[in-house]
């Protein structure tokens, strides 16, 4: 599993957290039960950083949301707006810039591209706040270009669907 696969199982575990006031811990048991493989390492460690550090997380994105209430915030950029916070905040191995990128790939495959130029804008003020580098918008669309190939759209995943599960685009399912 790639990072990238990774770090959307780390979302989708956030998005579902969202409607589900359970653990983190939990949310991953129920939802292997639906999966055809091992939930990654990093997947785990990106999902329950984010968890631990939730509060501070979302205080540091409140402070960063000019005039928006984490509550008027759709779920799906709420979740990769979280992830994003957590490796940014907590995780100095990932460049401020990928966390940025897939954060906006995430959001605009799951919810729309003006979804993911807000959290684009979030993150970058938070960078900026929080005193770390900051991509510009070249560079941005660089290291997007260079993660998937220059000119070639995302791939589509499937969501895991285990337990009740919702998927960031509202479609509840059931493991069978």
């Amino acid at each position: 599993m790639t990072r990238s696969q990774s770090r959307e199982l780390a979302f989708v575990i956030i998005f579902q957290k969202s409607f589900h006031d359970e653990p983190v811990e939990e949310i991953i048991r129920c939802s292997a039960v639906g999966l055809e493989q091992e939930i990654s390492p990093f997947a785990r460690a990106l999902a329950e950083g984010a968890e631990a550090h939730l509060e501070e997380i979302d205080e540091r994105l409140s402070a960063c949301s000019q005039n928006w209430k984490l509550s008027r915030i759709s779920r799906v950029s709420l979740a990769a707006l979280r992830i994003a916070a957590y490796e940014m905040l907590f995780v100095e191995e990932i460049p401020v810039s990928v966390s940025i990128n897939e954060a906006i790939e995430l959001t605009k495959k799951y919810a729309s591209a003006e979804d993911g130029a807000y959290v684009n804008g979030v993150l970058g003020a938070l960078a900026r706040q929080s005193g770390l580098p900051a991509p510009a918008a070249e560079e941005t669309a660089k290291t997007q270009d260079a993660s998937r190939g220059a000119g070639e759209e995302p791939e589509k995943a499937e969501t895991p669907a285990a337990c009740a599960v919702t998927s960031p685009v509202g479609e509840e399912e059931t493991a069978q």
